[in-house]
């Protein structure tokens, strides 16, 4: 571009006073538009060869929204999820009862008790902070919260079995979300993984041959999202508990999800508890807060008191310890459990307790509203890792757009709330059991604006 036109480039102060880009200030602040109005300029600047028209103030004010948009879809938004899938990992996984998000307002407004006993007007301990729920719930002796289950197995692995062995099942070695592998999690904590039996058949011989005077520990793992059926084997917590009384180690079972009530009340298939888990001689049992459960992102031990105090002494626990956030979210949850009725209000077993008639008019609303809408029957998914493939009977809004699936998707996506739709077979389907009912209202006006 020539140097005379250079010169001619609208001032920053023209973008600044659009209204379409002013309305980032809210979202963005000001000094952020700004600095991106300077970058769309800069561009300009350094571009040889840039047509006249591509410097224009529209054709550049079109250019700084593209930019502004794309930098608030980077901030963390909330959106609509329309997948079917009710935990979802990358959406989130499981939304907050009101009572959760009343705590973390309540209690991060102002100053707590996290590290102050009131009683004796001294330090106190966050860790004491909801282990009498965890205890009530679970049976257990005692419990510790840290951020994450990769990090409670990780501070397990470093408290009993650094520089040692630890004896797991080969076809228990599993991989998670995001790519991470326990042998990797194994590696970084400095234990030495001795594998037992074959990839499909184990049994108690293969985990005695394992043992040796440098075993730490017994590890079970839970699969997660795969499972093996067929010519299979696998020994149950039981029998690895009598073989760890004998050989004198613990017994420590990650059980991922980690349910605290039979979820065959609310039609999924029994998923193993932890109480369950510890009443059949596991000494230590890990699991997640923001699954099943059903709570904030945590990672939860439960178990032994004395294995849980050698826990709470090991430095590494100041690296992975949870927030005053975190503890008000889990705490308020977790008093949700008290009876069936409250549980409820927790908004996965919300979900799940829904009935297919309720789902059904909610549909109406839908449909009679959106001429392109029609209401079919749809699987929906728990999610969640243990349960990724355990279909709930559900809802769906169907939609098959003239100008195709994928624009249509993608449309929904781009909305200032985001809705996250599925495709099957060339439809768009919007699935309500994800949906929350405050969302209708939203979702239903914006399927009528983008499909216009």
């Amino acid at each position: 571009m020539s140097e005379n036109a250079l010169r001619g480039l609208p001032a920053v102060h023209r973008f600044l006073s659009d209204p379409r880009i002013a309305a980032f200030d809210a979202v963005l602040g000001r000094e952020r538009v700004k600095t991106a109005v300077q970058a769309v300029l800069e561009d300009v600047r350094i571009s040889p060869g840039l047509e006249n028209a591509s410097a224009s103030l529209p054709a550049l004010s079109t250019a700084v929204l593209e930019r502004l948009e794309r930098e608030r879809c980077e901030s963390l938004l909330p959106l609509v999820n329309a997948t079917g899938v009710l935990l979802h990992t990358n959406l989130g996984r499981a939304p907050l009862a009101p009572e959760a998000l009343d705590a973390v307002t309540r209690l991060g407004a102002g100053y707590t008790n996290l590290e102050y006993d009131v009683l004796e007007g001294r330090r106190g301990s966050r860790y004491e902070r909801t282990n009498a729920l965890l205890t009530g719930l679970t049976g257990a002796a005692g419990a510790l919260v840290v951020n994450n289950c990769a990090a409670a197995v990780l501070l397990v692995l470093d408290t009993f079995a650094k520089d040692r062995e630890v004896i797991v099942a080969r076809g228990e070695l599993v991989e998670i979300g995001g790519g991470f592998r326990l042998p990797d999690v194994m590696r970084r904590s400095g234990a030495v993984l001795v594998e037992a039996g074959s990839t499909n058949k184990t049994y108690i011989e293969d985990y005695e041959r394992a043992l040796s005077p440098r075993t730490a520990l017994l590890l079970r793992t839970h699969p997660s999202n795969y499972a093996m059926t067929g010519f299979v084997a696998h020994v149950d917590a039981r029998a690895l508990s009598a073989l760890r009384r004998r050989a004198g180690i613990p017994l420590v079972e990650d059980l991922g999800s980690g349910a605290l009530v039979d979820l065959a009340e609310y039609g999924l298939p029994h998923e193993r508890t932890v109480r369950e888990a510890l009443a059949e001689g596991v000494d230590l049992v890990t699991f997640s807060g923001d699954k099943v459960l059903g709570g904030p992102q945590a990672g939860i031990i439960a178990g032994s008191a004395a294995l849980i105090a050698r826990l709470r002494s090991n430095p590494l626990l100041r690296a992975l310890r949870v927030d005053k956030l975190t503890l008000a979210a889990l705490g308020a949850t977790l008093q949700l459990y008290a009876s069936p009725e409250r549980r409820n209000e927790i908004p996965f077993f919300a979900m799940l307790r829904t009935s297919l008639d309720d789902l059904r008019r909610r549909a109406q609303a839908y449909c009679a509203a959106v001429p392109q809408a029609a209401a079919v029957p749809s699987s929906a998914y728990a999610g969640g890792g243990t349960l990724a493939q355990c279909e709930v009977p559900s809802i769906a809004i169907e939609i098959t757009p003239p100008g195709g699936a994928r624009t249509l998707v993608e449309r929904l996506r781009k909305r200032e709330l985001p809705i996250v739709a599925r495709i099957e077979e060339g439809r768009v389907l919007l699935d309500l059991r994800t949906i929350l009912p405050h969302q209708d209202p939203f979702v239903i006006d914006a399927l009528r604006q983008v499909l216009e």
